[in-house]
Order: structure tokens, then sequence, then C-alpha cells
């Protein structure tokens, strides 16, 4: 079928939460309606919303849902985008230059065609085919509208016991979300420690952390089936060896990225099943198709290669990379380090750049330190532990990566170690680093500092 001739062109967009919406904005910015229409589909009742804030809405550190949405589809459409909600595409039809969609509400259907288009379409829950998964009380957090069912539930439930499935980012977010609702919480992880974006020996700090604010860790256990009450609702989450009690059950597995349209379509995914973009985010292969967010894969600047990283500060820069290029302009997305920070309760967590198993992994030979400092000088008032560990290659001393668990301080810590990944620098060039200093905000050497002292004389005595 051959494509309807217009006398302007269109932006067709699949998916209107931050790397769609950032696209289309940013093209509508260079180009006028005269010269671009531009179509954009969300299948959900929201748009341009921050799903990092769920966990913090859910716990109540957020008042009100309508706080976690950047811009309302009423916001979109005032701007020149026609944003169809709760219109979800069932098909890419790359050859013929259109989509088809599904109005959620009548179920009629439609094809609509596009000379542009921006595949946003994010990452899906990991939600394994377990007995029960699908009982009411079992909730996962991926949307405003998981996170509003959540909410309902907690209102609805007598009970106040909680199990989490998975302790990532999202686990550990909602554990603090829970116990901040005053529910007992039980943590279910299938790993030897929480956060396996960490070392396991920093994996540790984290757990003695979660059990000293009175969450159960519960490590090397694999939940088996969900286990349900004669109401039909959840009850208890069971592994091999045991069963939790559970009012509710909140999924933290992770997430995949949603590519069925893209791999039905015939379009590039990578080994973690991600679409393959080059640097201008075009999917690689066709000129007209672009895609970010969750649903890519992208370069890891420190390894060399392909990883899938669901961040929203990565979909919004991929968002405006392809505005931008969309638009008539350029710009291009280099990759990434690695860098994420989190929080439970008091503790920070952050880590940017390679684990040790990456290292190991991508073929590199390093070295290894950790080191205990404080956020501030010793005699202020205030100064609060963290735990640093650095990884240093072998004989270059080049940077691979930093992991830090501390308190108040700690975490955005990494933002240093982040530049350095990203410019190349050796662990000896960052001790030169002219990092602002007085006592309320860190000791005279910086934690950062000081471990990298300690990884110069672990690569020289490595090295020689």
């Amino acid at each position: 079928m051959s494509r309807v001739s217009r006398a302007k062109e269109r932006l067709v967009v699949v998916g209107g939460d931050a790397a769609g919406m950032s696209a289309a904005s940013q093209a509508r910015r260079l180009k006028g309606p005269d010269e671009l229409e531009i179509v954009a589909f969300e299948r959900g009742h929201f748009s341009s919303y921050s799903a990092c804030g769920i966990p913090y809405w859910v716990g109540g550190d957020v008042s009100d849902r309508d706080e976690l949405i950047a811009r309302t589809p009423e916001e979109h459409r005032a701007r020149g985008i026609d944003l169809r909600m709760r219109t979800e595409v069932t098909e890419l039809d790359v050859a013929g230059g259109r989509v088809r969609s599904r109005d959620l509400e009548s179920g009629a259907e439609a094809w609509t065609s596009y000379d542009k288009l921006v595949i946003a379409t994010g990452a899906r829950p990991i939600r394994p085919p377990l007995p029960g998964i699908d009982a009411p009380g079992v909730h996962g957090v991926q949307t405003l509208d998981d996170g509003q069912a959540l909410l309902d539930t907690l209102s609805r439930t007598a009970g106040r016991r909680a199990v989490v499935i998975g302790a990532g980012y999202i686990g550990v977010e909602m554990a603090e979300a829970l116990l901040n609702r005053g529910y007992e919480v039980t943590v279910v992880n299938r790993g030897p420690k929480p956060m396996s974006t960490l070392d396991p020996d920093m994996g540790r700090l984290v757990h003695q952390a979660m059990e000293g604010l009175g969450i159960t860790m519960v490590n090397d256990a694999e939940v088996t089936k969900i286990l349900t009450g004669e109401d039909g609702r959840v009850r208890a989450v069971a592994t091999e060896d045991a069963e939790y009690p559970a009012d509710v059950v909140v999924l933290g597995i992770g997430v995949r990225p949603e590519t069925t349209l893209a791999e039905a379509a015939g379009l590039p995914l990578g080994g973690h099943k991600g679409l393959l973009t080059d640097l201008a985010m075009r999917v690689r292969g066709h000129e007209n198709i672009w895609a970010g967010g969750d649903c890519v894969e992208v370069l890891d600047l420190v390894s060399g290669r392909e990883r899938h990283i669901a961040l929203g500060t990565h979909a919004n820069k991929h968002g405006q990379v392809i505005g931008a290029n969309v638009g008539g302009g350029y710009a291009t997305f280099p990759g990434v380090v690695g860098t994420a920070v989190s929080k439970v309760c008091d503790l920070e967590i952050a880590r940017t750049g390679l684990r040790e198993k990456d290292a190991r992994r991508a073929g590199l030979q390093f070295e290894t330190v950790t080191i205990e400092s404080t956020s501030r000088a010793g005699y202020y008032p205030g100064a609060d532990l963290m735990t640093v560990k650095m990884l240093a290659e072998r004989r270059t001393g080049r940077l691979l990566g930093v992991q830090i668990v501390g308190q108040e301080g700690a975490g955005k810590r990494v933002d240093i170690a982040a530049v350095a990944l990203t410019a190349c620098m050796t662990v000896e060039q960052m001790t030169a680093l002219d990092l602002g200093y007085a006592p309320p905000f860190s000791p005279v050497w910086d934690p950062i500092l000081v471990a990298a002292r300690k990884a110069v004389g672990a690569v020289r005595a490595g090295g020689s």
C-alpha cells in the first residue's frame, strides 16, 4: 500500500509519557502546525507523568497524584499535538507507513498513516506466570493507574501485612512506602542480597539497614505461588520453604522493554529485547522511524556494550534528541554510564559504571577498594557514615565504577563519579579534582577522593 500524499508531514507518536511526548513537544517547537501534523496515541488515562514518583505518592511523601503529572492531555492539545488518550496502537505497518489503533472505550479501530514514526512504548513489569498472580490484592506499580489501584486496595484492606516480591529499586522503594503506611513489610528476594545493581558486599549494607528499619528480608528465596483465601483474595506468598502472610502483595521484580509491536513489525531488537537505534535515536535500518525511552537499548560508555536501563532521565533526553531530529535539527544521544540513585527511609543507595561481574563479563582486569567516611567534617553536627566502593582498571587506572551506601549526603556524590566516568578519567586524575569543601558539606578529603586515593595505591600495587 502506498502512502497517502498530504500537503504537510505527519508525525505519529506511539506512547504518551516521557520519551514520546518530549519528542512531540520538541518537534512542535521546531515546526509549527502548518508544517508538521503530530498525532500521539496513549492507551492509559494520563500523559507526561513521573512513574519514578509513584512509590513516594503511595507512601504519602507526595500528597496528590496530579503533582506527578508534568503536562496534561489538554495542555498538549493546546500546543498543537493531537493526543488521543485511551487509544492503543495494535499494529505497526512499516511497509505501508501506517499504524492501526483501537479506542479502548468504544472498541473502534482505525488506521493512521505517517511520514515519521516515534516508538515510545516504554517497559512492562515482569509478571511471572505463578499460580494466583492475578488475584485481587496483587499489584504492579508501573503506571499512575497502577498506583491508584494499589492505593484503593490499601484503603479497603483491614489487614496490615504486606509482601514485596523483588528487592531492586522498585522493591526497596515500595517497601519504604508500605512501611510509611504502617504495614508490616516482608521483602522476598530471589538473589543473595537486595539491590542486585550493587555488588553483594554493598548489598549486604542495604540488607542490614532494611532489617534495622523493621523490614523482614528473605533472600535466596524463589516465589512459587500466591495463595488465596476463600474470598479469592491474596492471603500469603509461598516459597519452596515457607509461607509469608499477606493482605497485599506488590511486585517489584523489574521490567522488560515493551517491544511486542516492534518485534511483530520486524524492527531490530538487541539482546535485552529492546529496540536498537543509532546515535540520533533512529531505529537502525529505518530512515523515518525513531525510538526512545524504556523500550530501547543504549550504549554503555564504560563497557562498550548495549544495555537496557529504564529511567525517566534517559527517556526525556531521548525524546529531546528525537524531537530535534524529527523537527529538522540535529542531536545525538551518545550513551550512558549507568548512574542510578535511590533510598529506603534514611538510607541512600547510589551506583554508576560497572559492578565486579560487569567488568569480568567485559573482559576487564580491575582492582577494587572500599572505604568508610563521613558526609561532613567529623566534628560538625550531623556527620553521617557512608561506604564507597570503587573499581579501577588494572595498570591504566581508568575508573570503572562506584557504589555508595550511606545516610544523608551520600547518594548524590555518585554524580562526581558519573562525570569522571563520562570523561574517561583515571583514579589518579580524580584525586586532583577541585571539589567544594566546607565542614557542613564534606570532610577536607571528600569520600570520593578518599576512595580514589586508595584506588591509586591498589592500581600501583596490582601492576607491580
